[in-house]
């Protein structure tokens, strides 16, 4: 039996990635920029079984419990892709460990295809570079592909597979202050939303052609250090996202009451003399961006709004020894 355990760590975008040009490769409409966290990170063994007997299944745990139809199928899906290129029909026994909270928009899905590439990839016996590896995990899940990088992560959209990877950015020290209003799995999945924004919002083609030029403002402040400008994009740019999620038919609102809180108190801090900004992605829960030595005071100020815990720029996906209990 063959083995392999890897590690990744959730990203959360800057600029946003919300709609694909095409489904099959996982091709985003635009690109995108993040931020690899050093917290709730996945950690996924893959495991071939001595048969090469194609009328068997793989077998997923996700956090010691069987894991649902649905997610079984996204597994096996993007196992198949790996076989295809090992030449191998082997099925795998997949153990995943996520300590994020699945499906509440903490990226989970991102961590939890870029450890499954990065394990499954050498399980299968392929040997493939960091862009190879970030292209690989777009194919489970089109964030996961930043989860590859270290730090700041820039998302090329691409024309084509080869074309579409994540590779680092430089960019100024950025702590995150996430603040987990709802912790709960949500109703509607990214994938059927991001699905619903493209095919029924009326202000999708314009959240792309803004994600393009905020893509390149973006780029241009993180090479600068210029922290206010990243804020003022990060902000922006999320509410604009989450304004053709909810324009979309039927319409699909993440952000809740608390949510809504949290972006008011940072408001409020920012007016105090704190600069810090605020961003979500597809959930209720709500990430602040400040200055690493503003993070403390951020922390506190929303303390009261719901569960806070403060982050910083973490590793890309990477292989570890399967005893590590870290």
């Amino acid at each position: 039996m063959t083995r392999a355990t890897a590690r990744a760590h959730p990203n959360i975008a800057l600029v946003k990635y919300w709609g694909k040009r095409d489904e099959e490769l996982m091709l985003p409409a635009a690109g995108s920029l993040s931020l690899t966290l050093d917290a709730f990170a996945t950690t996924t063994t893959v495991a071939l079984e001595g048969t090469d007997d194609e009328a068997a299944a793989d077998s997923f745990t996700l956090n010691g419990a069987a894991a649902t139809p649905a997610q079984a199928t996204r597994v096996t899906r993007f196992l198949d892709l790996v076989r295809e290129r090992a030449g191998s029909t082997a099925r795998a026994v997949v153990t995943s460990h996520n300590e994020a909270p699945t499906g509440a928009g903490l990226a989970s899905s991102a961590s939890g295809f870029a450890a499954l590439a990065v394990a499954s990839a050498a399980a299968y016996g392929l040997d493939l570079d960091r862009t190879e590896l970030s292209r690989l995990a777009r194919r489970g899940s089109g964030s996961a592909t930043r989860s590859l990088v270290d730090g700041l992560a820039l998302w090329h959209a691409g024309h084509d597979d080869a074309s579409s990877f994540a590779e680092p950015i430089e960019g100024p020290a950025i702590s995150m202050t996430i603040v987990t209003v709802d912790a709960a799995e949500k109703a509607v999945s990214s994938r059927e939303a991001m699905r619903r924004t493209a095919a029924t919002s009326p202000y999708y083609a314009g959240w792309v052609e803004s994600t393009t030029r905020s893509l390149q403002e973006m780029s241009s402040a993180c090479r600068a250090g210029d922290f206010t400008r990243i804020g003022e994009i990060t902000e922006s740019n999320a509410l604009r996202m989450h304004a053709a999620i909810e324009a979309c038919e039927p319409p699909v609102r993440y952000l809740r009451a608390g949510s809504i809180a949290v972006f008011d108190a940072v408001e409020q801090l920012r007016a105090d003399g704190v600069e810090s900004y605020a961003t979500a992605d597809a959930g209720p829960n709500v990430v602040v961006i400040s200055r690493p030595e503003d993070a403390p005071a951020v922390a506190e100020h929303l303390d009261h709004l719901g569960q806070v815990r403060v982050v910083g720029a973490g590793p890309g996906a990477r292989l570890i020894p399967a005893e590590d209990p870290a």
